[in-house]
């Protein structure tokens, strides 16, 4: 996965991004706020993130609030990285839309767990939209079958978008992934098979019982 290090720190900078390489992350670093918010407005950008608070030109609480603005239908989980350990702080950050924090100088086991956490929410975000894509695509192939059809009141053939008609299951078919399995009705029987009618009541009557 992609991660995002904002931090002007080079010690604190090189020791994150060698911890996130050696766990098979593809990282980018930036120096500062400014940098960090152009990385996260571009349409490939990082799914995660880790900020530290205090950055020149723009610091990481601002960075973060501009990130959630942003519309989008996957957004990246953010980690606060900063000095500032009082609840307070982290209320703030949390607040103002982390998804995370971690306080310097961080232990590089909680480092590893807290990105696994992020991970595994990024992973499952992903699905998640996949799924409303699938559904969404599901929706509207349901919707061609909705609204106002011309159906022949004698025959019952169908006219389709092209002026032609059609009969019942042609249509249904063009318009649907449904398939058919001809048999008939009670009705049809007893006008069309009369001599077999009473047959076929009787059989299906033994078959309720």
């Amino acid at each position: 996965m992609r991660i995002l290090i904002a931090e002007d720190d080079l010690t604190s900078r090189n020791i994150l991004a060698a911890l996130l390489k050696k766990k098979g992350h593809e990282v980018m670093e930036t120096t500062n706020g400014t940098d960090a918010w152009t990385v996260m407005q571009k349409p490939d950008a990082p799914r995660m993130a880790i900020l530290d608070w205090m950055m020149p030109e723009m610091d990481g609480l601002e960075v973060v609030r501009r990130i959630r603005e942003l519309q989008t239908e996957q957004p990246p989980y953010l980690i606060m990285l900063t000095a500032k350990g009082e609840k307070s702080d982290i209320v703030v950050g949390l607040d103002a839309g982390a998804d995370d924090y971690l306080v310097k100088p961080f232990d590089a086991g909680e480092l590893k767990a807290r990105i696994e956490v992020g991970r595994r929410i990024v992973d499952l975000q992903m699905r998640l939209a996949e799924q409303v894509t699938a559904l969404q695509q599901a929706l509207k192939h349901i919707k061609t079958l909705q609204g106002i059809i011309p159906i022949c009141s004698f025959c019952k053939k169908i006219r389709n978008d092209k002026g032609y008609w059609d009969q019942v299951e042609a249509y249904v078919g063009k318009h649907s992934q449904a398939e058919f399995s001809h048999s008939i009705c009670p009705e049809c029987m007893a006008i069309h098979y009369p001599e077999y009618a009473d047959e076929v009541e009787n059989d299906e009557n033994a078959d309720e019982d």
